[in-house]
């Protein structure tokens, strides 16, 4: 009995944690937005766009023609299409690994993520960088979809993989990687100029933040006993 409420206060404690870091988050993309909406951000954002530029020719990226297309490439980890592929494998290997409520917690959070992006689109409705771009885009500006939807897929699915293995070698695995794909389909859409860097920063704020407020609904519905229990150390 005392291990078991041991176990039940450390989940608490892992979700109240990402709680306080999830409104942190929201405050943070809220204190953007605001700067965002008054113009103050317009100078820095351009000052780093044009510095990916090469000079004299705006139109440009910097850099080689291949690095060019390598960021084409790396940009499409944040598209639809293959988020759809990744939530799919993922689904179906947790179901396989007989982890059916993870597995419905992680295509709830990545569909709730896509609808928050777009609600929030729709709401600034802010423009696109007034430069050629590197890549064709069909939405509004802020914030990035690419940058939110890869913080909430990769991060979900990072934090969903470490509760199904019990190597902390695999767990850092996971997340590290997890994190290094969010950063870099971020800086992708900043380099092809198809968003301002605010439009990143402040994807990435609120992807992180519906992350963590599913994972904190993971532990808490873990410690109740509706979702499977992550793999013993």
């Amino acid at each position: 009995m005392a291990a078991r409420l041991a176990k039940l206060g450390a989940h608490e404690v892992g979700a109240l944690i990402a709680v306080f870091v999830c409104a942190s988050l929201i405050l943070a993309f809220g204190t953007i937005a605001e700067e965002v909406l008054e113009g103050d951000t317009h100078r820095l954002d351009m000052a780093v766009l044009m510095a990916l530029r090469t000079p004299g020719d705006p139109a440009d990226p910097l850099g080689p023609h291949w690095l060019e297309e390598m960021m084409r490439d790396l940009t499409a980890l944040g598209s639809y299409a293959f988020i759809v592929i990744v939530v799919v494998a993922a689904t179906g290997y947790l179901l396989l690994v007989r982890k059916p409520a993870l597995a419905a917690l992680m295509v709830t959070a990545v569909a709730g993520g896509m609808l928050i992006s777009n609600l929030l689109k729709m709401g600034f409705d802010r423009p696109r960088p007034d430069l050629e771009h590197a890549a064709r885009v069909f939405t509004p500006s802020f914030p990035s979809g690419h940058a939110m939807l890869s913080a909430v897929t990769f991060l979900t699915l990072g934090a969903l993989l470490t509760r199904v293995n019990a190597d902390w070698r695999a767990k850092l695995y996971f997340l590290a990687l997890a994190v290094l794909l969010t950063v870099v389909v971020g800086v992708s859409r900043v380099y092809l100029a198809v968003h301002y860097p605010s439009d990143v920063v402040a994807g990435w704020c609120v992807g992180s933040a519906w992350a963590l407020l599913c994972w904190a609904v993971a532990l808490w519905l873990q410690a109740r006993g509706n979702v499977e229990q992550a793999a013993p150390a």
